[in-house]
């Protein structure tokens, strides 16, 4: 018996045992599929949070799930199961603000930035861009539409062109659109946006190679601006630069948010970095979010477990608050977004999980205090102390 429901034995027989497990999500489809539809359907993102609700939101996304699928066969491919990569994920963005997305590697975060742009197809769900539902959207109308959607890849090398310079890069989003008919005109554009992200404009004659990593970066951002974008997805825009640097690009996002009036969508792992730059914080884990709130609030008093895990993972610069503090270590690794636990995603790895519940019952994102919303079934009860670790090898007290 699969975590996900029953496997017939005679339909996996000629399977290997990984391949097993991919059949497990497969046969467990329906109930996958009920637990999802019991754990997020409901009202708009942005009706769930006090955050957000009568707000002017730019970005709405409503129970947004992209599921890959798992194919074998060399002569006649069949689908074996599925990657839940992001598995019903509901959020809003309000326009101007900056909205981090945090969590462990492989927990969905890239793939949801891609799926809200549609650089990868969503199985279900919408994405409203300012009210209207990007994931219905034709060829035309959807290239139309990204003209005010742009993204900041993770590496800039690998994102950059290498047989372009630097100003061929950026003349070519700009004639896909329509901005670039007069030459003078489309020069003086070059030279404020270089000027905009601080580098000189002999830069344009340049090929990414010349450049150093930063700098890169500030090409990607260069790149995103051409257009003159709403919303910026930044996806690990400083985690391939040095600490200096980071600063740099981090304080360039900010200024260019002041001056521009952007929206940010900010995927990262680094914490500190989040905590800097965003105004609102969601935390994803296999795929789901499980807890969003004020940058704010949710440093200062997390109330999911795996949020209280990450958190507690942070280095104090303060020697004797680092060596009181608790620690939480989580035990087991991360499971398989081919076939996730049933219930709480996270419950085979919580320390505080419970007999009843957390196993069969997926729980739903509910907002406990005013603009902060939490996927968990003790989340008050954790928070209050009523409810202590069960399994006391994963929490270590300094």
């Amino acid at each position: 018996m699969s975590q996900a429901g029953g496997v017939d034995p005679l339909q996996t027989s000629g399977l290997t045992p990984l391949e097993q497990q991919y059949a497990g999500a497969v046969d467990g489809g329906a109930l996958h599929e009920q637990e999802l539809a019991e754990g997020t359907a409901g009202a708009p993102a942005a009706e769930l949070s006090a955050a957000t609700a009568g707000a002017d939101i730019l970005l709405e996304v409503n129970d947004l799930a992209v599921h890959f699928p798992i194919r074998r066969g060399v002569f006649v491919e069949r689908t074996v199961g599925y990657v839940y990569a992001v598995d019903g994920v509901s959020l809003a963005v309000r326009r101007g603000e900056t909205y981090g997305l945090v969590g462990e590697s492989g927990c969905g975060k890239t793939t949801l930035g891609r799926g809200i742009l549609r650089l990868v197809e969503p199985t279900a769900g919408s994405v409203l861009f300012d009210g209207e539902n990007i994931a219905e959207l034709k060829a035309e109308p959807l290239r139309r539409a990204r003209r005010r959607m742009q993204m900041v890849f993770q590496d800039p090398l690998s994102s950059l062109d290498p047989r372009q310079s630097v100003q061929s890069i950026l003349v070519e989003g700009m004639k896909a659109h329509g901005l670039a008919d007069s030459t003078s005109a489309t020069q003086t554009r070059l030279r404020e946006l270089l000027s905009a992200v601080g580098l000189p404009t002999s830069a344009l004659r340049k090929f990414p190679h010349e450049f150093s990593g930063g700098q890169r970066q500030r090409i990607g951002i260069a790149r995103a601006l051409t257009v003159n974008p709403d919303l910026i997805v930044a996806d690990e825009p400083v985690s391939a630069l040095d600490v200096s640097v980071q600063a740099q690009v981090i304080n360039l996002l900010e200024d260019l948010q002041a001056e521009l009036g952007l929206t940010y969508l900010v995927i990262a792992h680094d914490l500190a970095v989040v905590r800097h730059i965003a105004d609102r914080v969601g935390v994803m884990y296999l795929g789901s979010l499980v807890e969003e709130a004020t940058s704010t609030d949710l440093y200062a008093d997390p109330l999911h477990p795996y949020s209280r895990a990450l958190l507690s993972a942070v280095p104090v610069p303060d020697p004797v608050v680092e060596d009181t503090r608790e620690r939480i270590l989580l035990t087991g690794d991360l499971p398989s977004p081919a076939n996730p636990p049933s219930g709480c995603r996270f419950h085979t790895r919580c320390p505080w999980r419970q007999p009843t519940r957390c196993d069969t019952e997926r729980p739903a994102l509910l907002e406990l205090q005013p603009g902060h919303r939490v996927a968990c079934h003790y989340a008050t009860e954790i928070a209050s102390g009523a409810i202590t670790p069960v399994d006391r090898s994963a929490t270590v007290f300094g």
